[in-house]
């Protein structure tokens, strides 16, 4: 409103300052006429058809002086494109006006103007309406400190996505722990329905030390007799933004479920030190943690084997004691290998952690390999060793799973005749 009103003082200004130069100019054609100065009547001009100067004609039967005519003219000029700016400000300032109403309308819901609010990503209304999809579950979570338990229960869901061509799913539900991936539960399969009630509780052991790394997943599937179970969504309840002094029950919306983590098997920390003069590596296993639990009783009788490979076949080997019943045990024991300088550029060191059984088979928990053919921190690990003769250098490994380490290392395996 204000530049609209502006545009119009501007716009009456300039028609009067037109008038008085208008006005002035014909007081002066006065002044002169009385004076006698005034210019000669023309003769009459002839007719159109015989006067190519037709124009001519016209301007001087006009009884002004020729500047007084061009004054007018410019003046006239000067108005009318001053009118069409006036009338192009005004449209803009329109448009101006309509998109600040818009921010302010838009500011007043929760007293913010963000971007998101206006418009929001594509991504972010792909992702909420995919959740939406997915329907919402409720669950609850209670926390025994003194047993150290966990217990989980699915309540019921709602709004599940139909997975089948009639319009319904067979829901059920998979509960476990991050921490601890072998045990896992499920629910009953409802058939033919989209708002299951399950009313099922499932009890995880749980030491206070993993409370906070733990996370607790539901998933929630789509059974099928004949082919792989389809995936509805999941929860995914990190323990760390859980206050469990109070039991917890809710609902939330599924999520879009995710590809099953990699089972945790523990980390391995030892040193390497290697002398060229004397062509001694020295190996020290020092202690590992929180390793996968193997026993029924949730522990492990934890040892390790240290092996060296060279040309892709087993050379020498050690190994530590056993430590009964834990899941982070503390060696300290040092193995020494004789290796000269043009082996170790070969030499592959394979450090595995194996679960004693006294009836059973030992079952491998995991390992790690070093040498120049290694990758990522057990590459580094074994170059700080060769940059750094006649110091140990000590450092920490995740385990890996068994078959990706054999598969890297490529072994050649021995064939053994049948007997006759």
């Amino acid at each position: 409103m204000a530049a609209t009103t502006d545009c119009t003082v501007r716009l009456s200004f300039l028609k009067g300052a037109v008038l008085i130069l208008l006005v002035h100019v014909m007081a002066r054609g006065k002044a002169a006429d009385r004076n006698g100065t005034s210019p000669k009547p023309t003769r009459e001009a002839p007719s159109t058809t015989q006067d190519p100067n037709f124009i001519n004609g016209i301007i001087n039967k006009i009884p002004l002086p020729q500047w007084a005519l061009i004054a007018i003219a410019a003046g006239a000029g000067l108005l009318l494109l001053l009118c069409i700016i006036c009338i192009v400000v005004k449209c803009c300032c329109r448009k101006k006006t309509k998109k600040s109403k818009d921010k302010v309308t838009y500011g007043n819901l929760n007293g913010t103007t963000t971007v998101g609010l206006v418009q929001p990503e594509m991504d972010d209304l792909d992702a909420r309406l995919q959740a939406s999809q997915k329907g919402r579950l409720q669950y609850s979570l209670e926390y025994n400190y003194r047993r150290e338990e966990l217990t989980v229960e699915v309540k019921e869901a709602q709004d599940l996505m139909a997975m089948d061509t009639s319009g319904t799913s067979d829901p059920y539900a998979i509960v476990f722990l991050t921490t601890d991936l072998q045990k896992k539960y499920e629910t009953k399969v409802h058939r033919k329905t989209l708002n299951p009630v399950f009313n099922e509780k499932f009890t995880f052991p749980l030491p206070r030390a993993e409370e906070k790394e733990s996370t607790v997943v539901i998933q929630l599937f789509d059974f099928n007799r004949f082919s792989k179970h389809d995936a509805i969504g999941e929860l995914r309840l990190p323990l760390a933004d859980i206050d469990l002094q109070h039991v917890i029950e809710e609902w939330q919306q599924l999520s879009v479920s995710t590809k099953i983590e990699q089972e945790r098997l523990g980390d391995i920390c030892f040193s390497l030190r290697y002398v060229p003069s004397t062509s001694k590596l020295t190996v020290v296993i020092l202690e590992a943690k929180k390793l996968k639990k193997m026993d029924s009783d949730g522990f492990s009788d934890p040892y390790v084997k240290v092996q060296l490979i060279l040309n892709k076949k087993k050379w020498k080997k050690k190994k530590t004691t056993v430590k009964k019943n834990t899941l982070s045990p503390y060696f300290n024991e040092s193995f020494n290998f004789e290796v000269t300088f043009e082996e170790i550029q070969k030499v592959a060191l394979v450090i595995s952690v194996w679960d004693h059984d006294k009836v059973t088979k030992n079952e491998e928990i995991g390992k790690v390999f070093l040498g120049c053919k290694a990758t990522g921190n057990q590459l580094r690990h074994w170059s700080d060793m060769l940059a750094n003769p006649r110091r140990p250098m000590a450092q920490w490994h995740s385990l890996q799973p068994v078959g990706e380490v054999n598969k890297a290392l490529d072994l050649k395996t021995r064939f053994k005749l049948p007997l006759t």
